[in-house]
């Protein structure tokens, strides 16, 4: 069964976050995925009032930048919401857009290294062990949690390029790839996610949480239109999704033929109902999806 959920796009102030949350509770969302845009919101702290302000909706942060924090506050935030939220929480970590980490003085000379070390890092002092690292970015002396999860802390990798895709396949428990993917290069990044599981050894459950642009309404056309000269789109990509929950429906069944697990729906950053939007996905469009 796919999974679908939607995005709280941090263009909206936090303060807005709570009432989106709450409809998208009433309405039975599956998930709401957030993002750590710089110099937006904390995903950390919008994933731990998502979660509270909600009694049953699964939250997901896609994705933390490791440049940003030291792996061992990673561990120490991501375990805490992992403990007081079991089973709810989704983190993903990722590079980072490189641009944004340079002006803040910590981009990595080789992000591959930092990611792979990060992340390997962090699954492990999440599963309880105690941990001495001295790699090229992480380093760690006799460092474990006083609290890890007493179960599953599932950690993703955000990928792009076929060197992240093949790393997440070999290091992480799943992979989330941007809104502007077609189906061909949803096919592709798959085939080189299982590359990376295939020389780790690796065969355990490894999911696709994919990012698909969406929009309804009678202005639902020309706002997609405007997220793909933003995003510079070619004109005949298709990598977005417009209409009805019928027209909706059928581009997820799409994606989700292709090897996405879960399909998130990002709205644009200009729709006019935030939390009519996470209805529409909740109420309307989950019943037609498989």
């Amino acid at each position: 069964m796919t999974t679908l959920g939607a995005v709280f796009l941090p263009q909206l102030p936090p303060e807005r976050l709570r009432s989106i949350v709450t409809a998208a509770d009433e309405a039975g969302l599956e998930e709401l995925w957030l993002w750590e845009d710089c110099f937006l919101e904390g995903g950390l702290t919008t994933a731990a009032a998502a979660l509270a302000w909600s009694s049953r909706l699964r939250v997901g942060v896609g994705l933390l930048p490791v440049p940003l924090r030291n792996v061992a506050i990673a561990a120490m935030e991501t375990a805490t919401l992992f403990r007081m939220f079991p089973g709810r929480a989704t983190i993903a970590a990722g590079h980072g857009v490189q641009d944004w980490m340079g002006q803040v003085g910590v981009r990595a000379e080789s992000p591959l290294t930092l990611l792979r070390e990060y992340t390997l890092a962090l699954r492990a002092l999440l599963a309880g062990e105690r941990l001495s690292t001295q790699g090229r970015y992480v380093r760690l002396d006799d460092v474990a949690l006083d609290w890890p999860p007493p179960g599953p802390a599932p950690i993703l990798v955000g990928a792009t390029g076929p060197k992240t895709l093949r790393l997440s396949g070999e290091v992480s428990d799943g992979t989330v790839l941007t809104a502007g993917n077609d189906v061909a290069t949803v096919r592709r990044a798959r085939a080189l996610i299982d590359e990376g599981r295939t020389a780790a050894g690796r065969t355990d459950t490894h999911e696709i949480v994919m990012y698909l642009h969406c929009a309804t309404g009678p202005d639902a056309e020309a706002r997609l239109a405007a997220e793909r000269v933003r995003w510079k789109y070619a004109a005949d990509a298709d990598v977005l999704v417009a209409g009805d929950e019928h027209a909706v429906a059928d581009s997820v069944r799409r994606w989700a033929e292709a090897g996405v697990d879960r399909v998130i729906l990002q709205p644009t950053p200009d729709d006019p109902d935030p939390e009519g939007f996470v209805r529409f996905v909740a109420e309307r469009v989950r019943p037609l999806v498989p």
